[in-house]
């Protein structure tokens, strides 16, 4: 097994391999493996997706915890040993502004769970500011959000990797 830091941070664009890439990672890392899913289904094509993937997960011995808004209070319950897998913390941002929640005190609490975990963490998050300006102000204030998330985290993070096309790049610290 493969120590990984306490935080770890994996951000990429849409279907890059970032999942795939974070999931090895935590292979690697321990045989007791949490993934906190934050997805929720707005559409039949979303359940069938969300249901593949649990399906997946578990056959692949992973434990999961759906944890759309308190992605804090799951990370908190967890123990030594484990691996935390957060995929991601784009769907977790883009519940908390449906909701219309006030998403930079839930990220205070998230960093503080984060960087205060009994365990590694790895969060999966997408980079959304390299297209053009949406249109929409939601659209907006969603990549804006999403921007301000990512640096946070990435701030915290003793290891930020981007996977584009499936090769990872280290940008922080070093893989193990």
């Amino acid at each position: 097994m493969s120590p990984l830091p306490q935080l770890t941070l994996v951000i990429g664009g849409a279907a890059s391999g970032k999942s795939a890439y974070a999931e090895t990672l935590a292979r690697n890392a321990s045989d007791r493996r949490v993934y906190i899913a934050t997805a929720q289904a707005f559409d039949t094509e979303m359940e069938a997706k969300i249901a593949r993937h649990q399906a997946a997960r578990a056959q692949d011995g992973w434990n999961t915890i759906e944890a759309p808004f308190d992605v804090a209070g799951a990370v908190g319950k967890r123990e030594l040993g484990e691996i935390i897998l957060l995929d991601c913390a784009t769907f977790w941002l883009t519940n908390l502004l449906l909701a219309d929640r006030d998403w930079r005190s839930e990220t205070d609490l998230l960093t503080t769970a984060l960087i205060s975990a009994s365990c590694p963490v790895i969060v999966v998050t997408n980079e959304t500011g390299q297209g053009i300006v949406p249109e929409n102000d939601l659209a907006r204030r969603f990549r804006q959000a999403q921007g301000e998330l990512n640096q946070i985290l990435a701030a915290e993070a003793d290891l930020v990797v981007t996977v584009i096309a499936g090769l990872p790049l280290t940008l922080k610290g070093t893989e193990p």
